[in-house]
């Protein structure tokens, strides 16, 4: 017989708090989002613009299968951060509630209104045995009524409005970019530099950033739509 631990194990299912008033399970969520590539927003003159690194690690690899930057809606796209599968799963749930929203009320669902419900399914997860939180956060930018918005969610289900915010790896630094050249009202021309300097403050030592790695997308009154790479290369 192996010696049994005397040490309760908090970590093993997401709804057990620790004596210090945390879930581990949702914590660890939040280490697989700090490692993911990263992906970024800001709020621009009557639009939102996502971008996002998109890692190629094998030259065998096709560039177009992967997923970081997701239309929910013609007024509304995210950009992910941590497992892809969880990412699909969620999008896939977020569409479904956004085709419901057209059925039930004929119009586009609010922004707003669909980050709050992408963060209560988040947030569901965390609160029933035998399942387990998603390992993905969310850049949840779009355009309606009230305007261009952008938010975060996080694995916990947290969620807060941005002006200007990143996800993923090295996260800080990218944010620090943000913080000093960000204002308000620039036109998403203007926004891609400043975008694409953020995102190579996430690269490690060794890696070099390019304009093939990095997609691009707006949102505005037109709708959703992802950016070329001639439209990316004359904004830079």
């Amino acid at each position: 017989m192996y010696p049994m631990s005397k040490v309760p194990a908090y970590d093993k299912v997401p709804t057990m708090f620790s004596p210090e008033g945390r879930l581990y399970q949702v914590e660890y969520a939040m280490k697989i989002v700090e490692q993911g590539t990263s992906g970024v927003g800001m709020v621009c003159k009557d639009c939102v613009l996502l971008a996002a690194d998109k890692m190629v690690q094998s030259k065998l690899i096709m560039p177009e299968s992967i997923e970081k930057i997701f239309k929910v809606d013609e007024n509304v796209g995210v950009v992910s951060a941590g497992l892809v599968g969880d990412a699909r799963r969620l999008v896939r749930i977020a569409r479904k509630q956004a085709q419901d929203n057209r059925m039930i009320f004929s119009e586009k669902i609010q922004v707003a209104v669909m980050a709050k419900e992408i963060a209560e399914t988040k947030q569901a997860f965390t609160q029933y045995g035998g399942l387990r939180p998603f390992g993905v956060a969310f850049v949840i930018g779009g355009v309606d009524e009230t305007g261009a918005r952008l938010f975060v969610t996080e694995p916990s289900g947290a969620l807060a409005e941005y002006k200007a915010s990143a996800i993923g790896r090295n996260k800080d630094k990218v944010m620090a970019v943000f913080e000093k050249k960000y204002k308000e009202g620039l036109s998403y021309d203007k926004a891609i530099p400043i975008a694409f300097d953020a995102l190579k403050q996430s690269l490690g030592e060794k890696e070099k950033m390019s304009i093939e790695r990095v997609e691009f997308a707006i949102i505005d009154e037109k709708g959703f739509r992802v950016l070329s790479e001639q439209e990316v290369k004359k904004a830079l």
